[in-house]
């Protein structure tokens, strides 16, 4: 006791020695820096970045009357920028190149003298920017919806902090409990089919009353949603692909948020989104029948003879009613969309991004979205989303295109729904001269527009469409046709969750709810368990086979992934394909015929296969190149010289 008396009496002596204001003013200052703002985004920040500014947005009561101060080597604030909303501080900083990653404080001094403290922290950067490689003609890519794919984690089915508190899988529209840990717990599966990197439609925070389990509707940009999880089951995702050898793509949203993001309840600008005054004017009565949507007339971006009303109508008007349409001429939106990808690339480690609704936002924007990301990672990859079956529109997004408008993207990618709709006319049409099989011969003949054609996404189906078995009336031939050329083309291949066992939506063609059916074994009481395969029908064993077959095949082939492509007119209800690099050739032939067939192989002697042997991809069956080949009937036929 007397030990502690006299250490308490050496403290006070110490305490009382010193400048009292001063010693007081110290501790006020310490107590004060554990003080957390409402707001500061991005949370956190890294050095060594190309560009070396950084703004950040802070929210806190009444924080537009205070002045920010930093001490600290190498950040500077460059400005600070007021918002109509006097809740919110845009500070603009600079990060010189050789600043050193640590931790600083910064000192709020509001009008009547007070003071608050935040502190920021910049972040050593964890591997080289050109590190990040991002997907390419190698990759096949498995697209998942994550409610609908395994309930890894029923803890986290309902959160009550939420404003959607019920699971009912007996509802195409309400969630059904799928998360990051159903995804991470089958990472194998996905991985022994032979896909080589995935993406789940996104996993941010969409709090809104109903209906957004498939992520599109976001209220938070830097918050995973509770019901996937957490941020490090995110991370432990990417890792957990990583050491599979495969990469996790990033589904994001520039063009719109959710109705109930926070920002909506106090907007800092007059323009931080489009309609902003219909919608303010409104938003006690607001409902979906609210007349601002898009018109969606895409085609208004490249349509020199556009009226400037049609143009506002695609770029200006939101996508749906519960979705506000986000103001990227407003520069303070457009830094944080850019600081918002930037900062997950690096928090998650991503190979890849794709963006959502590509054509809606203001164009020059995505220019320089998708530049600023490029310039920080060159090897990286990002794929837009251009709904449109005109390649012209299509090639127009793509980085390289020669447009006559002068315009560059910037975008590595963008999606080939034209080649989509060609395939699945193809095999439904009868032939003819213009009909059937000449579909896929004449769309491929397109790739002279594209800047890059194995730099476009190909699919056969997405979380937005109806499944391709289902597009193609139930017909597994035609199906396994489908796929088999879609992954033999030089593109980037993406297939849905569940069409390796022939998921359908027949009950309602084209009904969301039921496209992103939920997958059978990812739910404990499931009586059908795909992962494993008990009670699977043969045909979807059978379904599962194949898809497994072709694109381990396709994992490792350099003539798929970067050969050169040689086609040949659609002759007798058949169709030939040839992929080849070096002493790789594969032999990719499309048969419509309903009963065997035999063709003679002279028409396709310049390939220069004659008397080699060859193996059946799928069956393992080696033959000799001759004269001719007998074709068994309908289907898809693959092979390839490496024995």
């Amino acid at each position: 006791m007397k030990l502690i008396q006299s250490i308490f009496l050496l403290f006070l002596i110490a305490l009382f020695s010193c400048d009292s204001e001063k010693t007081i003013k110290n501790i006020s200052e310490v107590s004060l820096s554990n003080t957390s703002l409402e707001r500061v985004e991005p949370s956190n920040w890294w050095v060594n970045f190309k560009d070396t500014s950084l703004q950040l947005l802070v929210k806190e009561e009444n924080i537009g009357n205070a002045t920010p101060k930093i001490s600290y080597a190498g950040v500077t604030i460059q400005k600070v920028n007021k918002a109509k909303s006097k809740n919110y501080l845009f500070i603009d900083l600079n990060i010189d190149k050789n600043t050193k990653p640590g931790k600083f404080d910064i000192l709020f001094t509001f009008e009547d003298g007070s003071k608050r403290t935040h502190t920021y922290q910049l972040k050593e950067r964890q591997k080289p920017a050109e590190a990040y490689k991002g997907f390419d003609s190698s990759d096949a890519i498995y697209l998942i919806t994550p409610d609908r794919f395994s309930n890894g984690d029923e803890t986290n089915d309902i959160n009550k902090n939420l404003k959607e508190t019920t699971i009912d899988r007996t509802d195409g529209y309400q969630r059904h409990g799928g998360d990051l840990q159903g995804i991470i717990n089958h990472v194998d599966y996905i991985a022994d089919l032979g896909f080589t990197a995935v993406w789940p439609t996104p996993v941010l925070t969409n709090d809104m009353p109903k209906g957004s389990y498939h992520g599109y509707a976001i209220t938070d940009y830097y918050q995973v949603d509770p019901r996937f999880g957490t941020l490090e089951d995110y991370k432990k995702l990417a890792d957990d692909l990583r050491k599979k050898g495969m990469k996790l793509i990033m589904d994001q949203v520039a063009n719109h948020c959710g109705l109930e993001h926070w920002w909506m309840k106090d907007i800092p600008f007059d323009d931080w989104v489009n309609h902003q005054k219909n919608f303010e004017k409104n938003i006690e009565n607001w409902t979906e029948k609210t007349n601002i949507n898009s018109n969606h007339r895409r085609t208004t971006n490249q349509d020199r003879y556009a009226s400037k009303i049609d143009k506002k109508g695609n770029n200006e008007g939101w996508f749906v009613a519960t979705m506000p349409d986000l103001n990227q001429r407003n520069p303070f939106m457009a830094k944080y969309i850019i600081q918002n990808s930037i900062w997950w690339i690096e928090t998650i480690g991503f190979g890849g991004i794709r963006q959502d609704t590509y054509p809606y936002p203001d164009k020059q924007f995505m220019s320089d979205w998708a530049g600023a990301i490029m310039q920080e990672y060159p090897n990286f990859s990002i794929v837009g989303e251009e709904w449109s079956y005109n390649p012209l529109l299509i090639g127009y997004w793509q980085k390289g295109a020669n447009n006559r408008d002068g315009y560059e993207s910037n975008l590595k990618s963008t999606m080939d729904f034209a080649m989509q709709q060609n395939v699945v006319a193809a095999l439904k049409e009868e032939e003819s001269w213009d009909n059937g099989l000449v579909k896929i011969y004449e769309g491929l003949a397109n790739d002279f527009h594209y800047a890059s054609p194995k730099d476009i996404m190909i699919f056969p189906d997405n979380h937005d469409m109806s499944r391709i078995y289902t597009q193609l009336n139930g017909n597994v031939a035609a199906t396994k046709m489908a796929l088999s050329i879609y992954l033999m083309l030089p593109r980037i291949p993406q297939i849905y969750y569940g069409t390796e066992i022939l998921m359908d939506d027949f009950k309602n063609p084209g009904d969301h709810g039921l496209i992103r059916t939920d997958f059978p074994g990812g739910w404990k009481d499931d009586k059908t368990d795909a992962f494993s395969g008990n009670g699977l029908s043969d045909a979807q064993k059978d379904m599962q086979f194949f898809m497994t077959k072709v694109l381990n095949y396709r994992k490792n082939s350099k003539a798929i992934q970067e050969g050169k492509t040689i086609h040949f007119v659609p002759f007798q209800g058949t169709y030939f394909l040839f992929r080849i690099l070096e002493d790789e050739v594969v032999v990719h032939v499309i048969n419509k015929n309903d009963q065997p067939i035999t063709i003679d192989l002279g028409r396709y002697s310049e390939i220069g296969l004659q008397g080699k042997t060859l193996k059946n991809i799928i069956t393992d069956e080696n033959f000799i190149w001759n004269q001719e080949i007998t074709l068994s009937g309908k289907g898809s036929f693959m092979f390839t010289t490496k024995i």
